[in-house]
C-alpha cells in the first residue's frame, strides 16, 4: 500500500477483485445512472439503498461499480464515489487518467 501524505485519508477505497472504475455518463432519476466503465462497457447502474442518501452522485463523477452476477455485462451496483481530492491522488498514483 502506498504511503499517504499528512492530511490525506489512509482509508482511500481502491477497487477490489470484480470491481471496476467508471465515470457517470447520464442520470436517469431516482437511483439509476448510466456509467461508462474502464473495461469499455456501458452499464446501467443503481445506487443501493444503504448508500442512496449518504452518497450524492452527479454526471462526471468517478465511481467504483460492481457488476451483477447475472447480467453483469449490462448492469451493476455503485459501491463508492471519489471526491476531487481523492481523484487527484488516484491520478498521481497512475490509477486514473
Amino acid at each position: 500500500m502506498p504511503k499517504f501524505k499528512p492530511g490525506e485519508s489512509d482509508k482511500l477505497y481502491l477497487p477490489q477483485e470484480g470491481e471496476i472504475l467508471g465515470i457517470v455518463d447520464q442520470m436517469f432519476g431516482f437511483d439509476r445512472v448510466r456509467v461508462r466503465c474502464r473495461d469499455g462497457r456501458i452499464r446501467n447502474c443503481r445506487i443501493p439503498g444503504k448508500l442512496r442518501k449518504r452518497m450524492w452522485v452527479r454526471e462526471g463523477d468517478v465511481v467504483v461499480v460492481k457488476p451483477w452476477p447475472v447480467q453483469g455485462e449490462e448492469r451493476a451496483d455503485i459501491v463508492f464515489r471519489y471526491t476531487m481530492t481523492q481523484l487527484e491522488w488516484l491520478r498521481k498514483q497512475g490509477l486514473w487518467e
